[in-house]
Formats: structure tokens, C-alpha cells, sequence
């Protein structure tokens, strides 16, 4: 198989990493991520005009790419950025839309890819632990439309979302896949609380509270009761996303290691110069050549399905997880205790590696999910 990336995502790649890097440099980076809203409004929208939303969907749905890859490249360039506007939430939801959406849910996505639109994700719950069948928020029919009933947790700038994605069950029991359905909900619909706060790597999130929304028909995205099915294929990207992510954040906190192991001295020489440096270092490499190759076997067969593709995702999130945490604390070992400052770039890195790991599911529950998914036949 041909991993060399095409001309058109090479091009987007030069395009993004040079706009991050001349107008996304880390001062810029931290205000926005400690400001009120958590994230840049204006940047978002010059973010949209490189066409980068655009890169998440094919054609059909009115973008340009839509591929595993498509998604890695974009990705790479927004962890080694620490970019903290919501692209994530863009990709699932649009890619939701695209699946299963109407004519009118499907029109979204054109809002979404010029940026005048903020769509966030609504599916996890309090207490769900990264079981994705697991919702207790229910969906009741009234008439010819729709009640909701229940509660989202860590929902991504949800207090500034203009519209919400949220799963909420038409039937079954709390824990079954069947009867799970997604609904295009407006954030300033009559019931909808939003309670904000900010995220310990930068940008915010909201819990989010759904009493008696009423919804009209159409609201519906796909068919009733078949929502796990649009979830597992729009998180599957969610998880080539963020295996990408990390992998460009892991990017530069080895660049910025290395540099501080060539130029920090003791004992007259630099300290990269000490043999048990080098070997921790050679190891912190080899366990990124490992994540890398992690995250485009997950791009690479995220656009299939079956068995096969569940498990080379959980293989990629498991290997982030487990060697985002280690690159974080190497690192921060080999700058001693300025690793740990504020004003060093490389602590919101690691940071930012950490929580990756806690997103769509931590390296526990997808090494559980991989060593389960074994079991199954393939298919």
C-alpha cells in the first residue's frame, strides 16, 4: 500500500503548518486558550478560508477530500500548532450529517465548512466511562416531533455552539446498541442548559442539561433507533484524528528536547553529550516511529469496516495513549524543572498528550476493546 500522501494534501499540510506557524505562534496560542470563550472566533473563520473543514468531507457533501488521510494530515499540523478551535467536533458532526443527515441537516455542513456555523458533539455522559452504547438520555415522541430528557458531559465550546449533535435513546435499555438515535438540536432551544468551564490543556467545554427540549420532526438525523451505527463510523475518524494529533504534538516536544539537549550544558558540555540521555532519547524515538505508524494504519483502513478496522483503531488510540504519556514525561525529565513551567511551551504540550488519551476512550478501554474485538470473527 502507497503511504505517500498526494500533491493536494501536501499542499494543505505546507498551507496550514505555515499559517500556524506565522500566525498561530504559542503567545498567540495561550491567550486564545485562556480567554473567555476558549477559543478565536476570527481564527476559526481564517482557519475555514484555507479550506480545512472542507478537507473532511468528500464531494457529495460539498468538500474536497474525506479520506483517512485527509483528516491525519490536517490533524498533524493542528497538534503540532496546539490548535484549540474545535475542529474535532467539526469533523464528527459533519461527517454525521454527511452520513445520515437530510436535505436541511445535510445543508449544515456547507455552514460548517465556511465557519459561519460551530457545531459540537453531545454524546458522552456522566458516568459513561467510554461505553458508546451507553446512553441514558431518552428521546420520547410527541405528536409528530420529539421530547429530550437527560444530560451531556465534556461537550467541546458547547456554550458557543450554534447547534449540538446529541444520541439520546428511542428504546431499549441503557446499555444497547440498538435503539440509540442522533438529533440535530439548536443550543439556544427552550430546555437546553449550558454550564461552561475551562479545560485543564486550554479551550472549554460545557455540561450540558436537556429538560423537555422539544423537537420537530426533522430534528431526527438517519433512522430511528439506528444511531450506534452512525456513531461508530463517525468516531472512527474521531480517533484517526486524534491519533494524528498527537502524533504532530509528539513532533515537536522531541524537536524541542532535542534542542535543549544540545544547547543546555553541565560540566562544560551538553548534556546531550551523556550516554543515558542518549538512550532515553533513542527510546522516546523509537516510541514515536511507533505511534506514527499507529495512526496511518488507522487512517488507512478507517474507510472500511468490520472487525478489522475496529481494531486497528483501538490499536492506534491504545498506542497514543500509552506513548503520548511516555513522550510527556521524558521529556519534561530531560528539560529538568523547567519542563514543568508555565511559560514553556513544552508543559501544554505534554498537557495536551495526556488529555488526548482521555478523548473517544483512554488506553485502558481500547486495550480492553481490541482484546474483546479479537475474539470476533473478522469481517
Amino acid at each position: 500500500m502507497n503511504f505517500q500522501h498526494t500533491e493536494d494534501r501536501r499542499m494543505l499540510a505546507d498551507s496550514l503548518n505555515r499559517f500556524i506557524a506565522e500566525q498561530y505562534a504559542f503567545d498567540a496560542r495561550d491567550g486564545i486558550a485562556r480567554s473567555a470563550q476558549g477559543y478565536s472566533r476570527d481564527m476559526w473563520l481564517r482557519f475555514c478560508e484555507l479550506g480545512i473543514i472542507g478537507a473532511f468531507f468528500d464531494e457529495a457533501a460539498g468538500g474536497f477530500g474525506g479520506d483517512g488521510f485527509d483528516v491525519s494530515v490536517v490533524f498533524e499540523a493542528l497538534g503540532r500548532g496546539l490548535v484549540v478551535e474545535p475542529f474535532l467536533d467539526a469533523l464528527i458532526v459533519g461527517r454525521a450529517l454527511a452520513l445520515a443527515g437530510n436535505d436541511t441537516q445535510r445543508g449544515i455542513i456547507a455552514k460548517m465548512i465556511d465557519g459561519s456555523t460551530l457545531a459540537a458533539f453531545a454524546h458522552d455522559e456522566p458516568g459513561s466511562h467510554y461505553e458508546r452504547a451507553r446512553v441514558g438520555t431518552r428521546a420520547t415522541r410527541l405528536g409528530d416531533g420529539w421530547v429530550l430528557n437527560g444530560a451531556k458531559g465534556v461537550v467541546q465550546e458547547g456554550e458557543h455552539a450554534d447547534v449540538l449533535l446529541v444520541s439520546a435513546r428511542t428504546s431499549g435499555g441503557d446499555h444497547d446498541e440498538a435503539g440509540i438515535s442522533l438529533f440535530v438540536v439548536p443550543r439556544d432551544a427552550g430546555g437546553v442548559d449550558v454550564r461552561g468551564y475551562r479545560k485543564i490543556d486550554g479551550g472549554r467545554a460545557a455540561e450540558v442539561s436537556l429538560d423537555d427540549v422539544a423537537l420537530e420532526a426533522d430534528a431526527l438525523v438517519g433512522i430511528e433507533g439506528d444511531g450506534y451505527a452512525v456513531l461508530t463510523h463517525v468516531i472512527g475518524y474521531g480517533l484517526v484524528a486524534l491519533a494524528s494529533e498527537a502524533v504532530g504534538a509528539m513532533d515537536v516536544a522531541k524537536e524541542h528536547t532535542l534542542e535543549y539537549l544540545r544547547t543546555r550544558k553541565q560540566f562544560g558540555v551538553p548534556i546531550g553529550a551523556f550516554q543515558a540521555l542518549q538512550h532515553r532519547m533513542a527510546d522516546v524515538l523509537v516510541d514515536i516511529e511507533q505511534a506514527r505508524s499507529a495512526a496511518i494504519n488507522a487512517a488507512a483502513t478507517v474507510g472500511e469496516s468490520g472487525v478489522a478496522r475496529e481494531r486497528a483503531l483501538s490499536a492506534a488510540k491504545y498506542s497514543i495513549g500509552r506513548i503520548g504519556a511516555r513522550v510527556a514525561e521524558e521529556s519534561i525529565q530531560m528539560h529538568g524543572g523547567i519542563g514543568m513551567t508555565w511559560e514553556l511551551p513544552l508543559a501544554h504540550y505534554a498537557k495536551r498528550l495526556v488529555m488526548i488519551d482521555h478523548q473517544l476512550g483512554d488506553e485502558d478501554h481500547h486495550l480492553a476493546r481490541y482484546i474483546e474485538l479479537g475474539r470476533a470473527p473478522v469481517a
